[in-house]
């Protein structure tokens, strides 16, 4: 199938896909309300096969020493596919699944498959690394950015985040967690959350909307310093994750991932 745009439908939530530009969803409208953020670089992309900044951009894999690209230099971030073509394996009115074929510069052979599945109250993300070949390390999630407000530029009505978090990653001055914990601080942050029992956060625009993003995953990252939006990132580890947390892929086991996203009106 070509990597055409997708748009999804279910009661009057309307979510669009682009294959072409990352495999990201680029729209998500409750209502005739636009929830992420516009522009070819948001909406919500994928993160993989790594999340968040990877230190000087290498990572070890046993004896093997991996540099990948400085795309935020002196780091490398968010992995390879947002900036790929995906391909539409399938799509109906309400699902679609697209896949991507891992290549250079990532070392490793690999398939990654997302699947987008929309109901009139929520959107449910799934994605997976495979491999036929090497096992390697690897990380996935998804970096959304959701419009800080939602009725137009003279709103003064901030979206508020509410979560309840285990524990804090404590940042460094190179924007990496430096292996201790701390209790969880007030905002702005641009900083990884622990939570065991799953990510659960709650984003609620004022008489307008409320939206949870739950996930099995207990790493989520928040970043609410930019004017425009704020983003809550479910992922399978924390910033630098292939050095300190990697998840192994291997012929017989994937790495699987899944975040809902669920909305009711205020």
């Amino acid at each position: 199938m070509s990597d055409e745009d997708i748009t999804l439908t279910a009661g009057d939530a309307e979510v669009t896909v682009r294959p072409g530009n990352g495999g990201r969803v680029s729209g998500l409208r409750v209502g005739g309300l636009e929830l992420l953020r516009q522009g070819d670089r948001f909406g919500c992309f994928p993160m993989v096969p790594w999340c968040g900044r990877t230190r000087d951009g290498r990572f070890r894999d046993g004896a093997s020493v991996h540099q990948l690209p400085l795309n935020a230099p002196p780091h490398a971030i968010h992995g390879t596919a947002r900036d790929a073509a995906w391909r539409t394996a399938r799509k109906s009115a309400d699902e679609a699944v697209l896949t991507y074929d891992l290549v250079a510069p990532w070392p490793y052979p690999g398939r990654v498959t997302q699947q987008f599945t929309l109901g009139e109250d929520a959107l449910t993300l799934t994605m997976a690394v495979e491999t036929y070949e090497s096992s390697f390390p690897a990380q996935i999630g998804w970096h959304p950015w959701f419009n800080r407000t939602l009725g137009g530029p003279d709103d003064a009505r901030d979206v508020r985040l509410d979560f309840t978090a285990a524990w804090q990653e404590e940042r460094g001055d190179d924007h990496l967690p430096t292996g201790n914990r701390t209790d969880p601080r007030p905002g702005p942050w641009d900083d990884c959350f622990g939570m065991p029992d799953g990510v659960d956060v709650t984003l609620t625009w004022p008489g307008r909307l409320e939206l949870r993003v739950t996930s099995r995953e207990e790493w989520v990252v928040v970043y609410d310093e930019q004017r425009e939006a704020v983003c809550v990132e479910p992922q399978t580890g924390p910033p630098n994750g292939l050095n300190t947390h990697p998840r192994l892929v291997t012929p017989l086991e994937p790495l699987e991932a899944t975040t809902t996203w669920t909305w009711r009106r205020l």
